[in-house]
């Protein structure tokens, strides 16, 4: 992830298709970090970080289609704020944890809720492919302090919550994976989903909305 450069190019984004920003080695995401969301989930807030993997196969951008799979009956949307690692980083210290970010980007970590109930853990639920639309951009001067993150299904407001009530902030996070893991430059991390998520059904159109870092558009289709 090395320093940016500026070509002079300039296209109109209608003329353009965005591809998803960065293809990880792993996507880290990060379970029951807003309470309120726990809460309509039935669960306990976490006294660490609640982590799990997606595969880079989940991975597609922005007006890419997510696919719903042939065997569940309810899958359902995730609006997160997501980040990229910018560099190596293994057993961090909690004060150097932000300077391994590179940058933030919006993202929508779909799950197959009824397959998550039935399994207990979450792999196959969160692991189909483009379950995990990302983008449209990273930005690399983004403050993800206190930001609105929103979903939209047809237009319509689902969730609607903010970063600051996050359980365990984007500095936390990233020291308390890099002591599980290493992390490697274009890795993800998605931080976490606020409360208000709804089932997506074929003909659907999802926008994952963060103030700041502009919109992730992705149509529905059964697969």
């Amino acid at each position: 992830m090395g320093p940016i450069e500026f070509t002079g190019e300039r296209f109109a984004i209608g003329d353009v298709r965005l591809l998803a920003p960065i293809l990880p080695s792993k996507v880290i995401a990060v379970g029951r970090n807003y309470a309120a969301h726990a809460a309509e989930m039935g669960s306990e807030l976490p006294d660490r970080p609640l982590i799990f993997l997606k595969p880079s196969t989940s991975v597609i951008g922005t007006g890419d289609t997510i696919r719903l799979p042939a065997d569940s009956d309810q899958v359902e949307h995730e609006a997160e704020l997501a980040l990229v690692i910018g560099k190596l980083a293994k057993d961090l210290p909690r004060e150097q944890a932000l300077s391994a970010v590179f940058g933030y980007l919006c993202a929508n970590d779909v799950t197959a809720r009824d397959q998550q109930r039935a399994d207990v853990q979450f792999t196959r639920a969160k692991s189909h492919d483009s379950f995990c639309p990302i983008g449209p951009w990273i930005d690399t001067s983004f403050d993800p302090t206190a930001v609105r993150v929103r979903a939209l299904v047809n237009g319509r407001t689902k969730q609607d919550g903010n970063t600051r009530d996050m359980i365990f902030d984007v500095a936390t996070i990233v020291f308390f994976v890099s002591h599980v893991m290493t992390l490697v430059p274009g890795d993800v991390i998605l931080t976490g989903t606020p409360d208000g998520v709804s089932p997506i059904v074929d003909g659907d159109t999802v926008t994952i909305a963060i103030d700041g870092l502009g919109e992730l558009v992705n149509p529905v289709r059964a697969r």
